[in-house]
């Protein structure tokens, strides 16, 4: 049996730099899935009823899931694939990184980071989350993560259902007070604590984007979300009660102290207060796509790349569609993670297809990661379907050098 190195070796000869990965399933007790993910309408409790539905896919990612005490060992992290015939080989990209981090997401992120400190997920829930947060530096270093700002992006093509509430409430109220807060907090048990009272409610459209600092209080909403973000699963939830379905006090303090879990003051201090009441939170917010080229331009070479997050320093990511029967080769000056979201074709060495359904444990042909070399020499793209285009979603890392606004 090879052994890690062996299999890396062999993957990133196979993929000539583009490593094929399976798919990621999650699931979250406090969730009900959207069923916009492709997986089998049998798999959805595929952990089992008592973990709750699988609502989220992960991508790209180094990170565990922090799902509580029965979160399984290799939860939330990305497995690389190596296939010799019939025989399937296996190596978790976090290992891979350990192994030979400089060959895969080059030594700029290596030195920095000395890992891939992000991930993207799809987010699928049937109704709205409740009003949170991801922490900021200092209160996730307290515990031992890391902050985690995010981003999201409604793909069109896995929305064509919006489910049970296609809003989500971002920040507080200009002119909210602490106390008001607190107080929030503290009627925890008294059913609904009111918190989303004092925020603003956003339509969701597909197609549109969204950036979430850390310490930004947030509802998402029930659309399918597309979400880079840090490399880290730290969150508090701040609404009691969502849908009639009682929140536990558990997941506020998840990632708490132990001498802070029933200190509603150091609960408030989570909160980022400047950007949660900021009066022009859509400005500054809201992120409509942004074409990395004039856009005739690309039309006439065969494709079309727009920006979908861009406001974070911390990852970017983009929506690249390769047109009806065009091949191109794109370039970028950094590694990153990919998935299909519409078509097939060919992906540097790789024949590529966006799945219809998945079964839990099966393989699939819609996610890679472009290692930073095979990214800057350039991945030669082919469609050739005639009428349906071939769309897919990269994740970057912090500091891509072609982020130039």
């Amino acid at each position: 049996m090879p052994g890690p190195e062996s299999i890396l070796g062999m993957a990133l000869e196979q993929g000539q730099g583009v490593l094929h990965l399976a798919p990621n399933w999650v699931p979250r007790s406090f969730c009900i899935p959207g069923r916009r993910l492709k997986l089998h309408p049998d798999d959805y409790y595929a952990f089992g009823a008592h973990r709750g539905g699988i609502d989220e896919r992960w991508f790209a990612s180094t990170t565990k899931a922090d799902n509580g005490p029965l979160t399984t060992p290799d939860e939330g992290l990305s497995y690389i694939v190596f296939e010799d015939g019939s025989k399937v080989e296996r190596l978790l990209l976090k290992d891979a990184i350990e192994l030979r981090g400089r060959d895969i997401i080059g030594s700029r992120l290596m030195d920095e980071y000395g890992m891939w400190p992000c991930y993207s997920k799809f987010f699928d829930n049937k109704g709205a989350l409740p009003h949170h947060l991801h922490h900021k530096p200092e209160h996730a270093a307290r515990v031992g993560q890391l902050a985690k700002p995010e981003a999201y992006y409604f793909p069109p093509q896995l929305n064509n259902w919006f489910n049970d509430f296609p809003y989500t409430f971002f920040g507080l109220e200009p002119g909210t007070t602490k106390e008001q807060v607190r107080q929030c907090l503290a009627n925890w048990n008294k059913g609904d604590n009111h918190i989303t009272d004092l925020s603003r409610a956003y339509r969701l459209w597909p197609g549109q984007a969204w950036d979430i600092p850390p310490g930004v209080l947030h509802a998402p909403g029930s659309l399918l979300t597309y979400e880079p973000q840090k490399a880290s699963d730290v969150l508090s939830m701040f609404q009691s009660l969502v849908g009639d379905q009682p929140i536990s006090w558990d997941l506020v303090v998840k990632d708490v102290p132990a001498d802070h879990k029933d200190d509603l003051d150091y609960l408030v201090s989570l909160i980022d207060w400047d950007l949660n009441t900021d009066p022009e939170f859509f400005q500054h917010r809201f992120m409509p796509p942004k074409p990395v080229r004039p856009l005739e331009e690309m039309k006439s070479e065969g494709y079309i790349e727009n920006w979908i997050a861009y406001r974070s320093p911390d990852f970017s990511a983009k929506e690249l569609t390769i047109l009806p029967g065009a091949t191109v080769t794109i370039r970028d000056a950094g590694a990153y993670g990919l998935i299909l979201v519409q078509g097939h074709g060919r992906l540097g060495v790789w024949d590529v297809e966006c799945p219809v359904l998945i079964r839990f444990g099966q393989l699939t042909s819609d996610e890679f990661f472009v290692t930073e070399r095979a990214a800057q020499q350039g991945v030669r793209i082919s469609n050739p379907s005639r009428y349906d285009p071939l769309v897919m979603l990269k994740l970057f890392g912090p500091g891509n050098p072609d982020l130039q606004f």
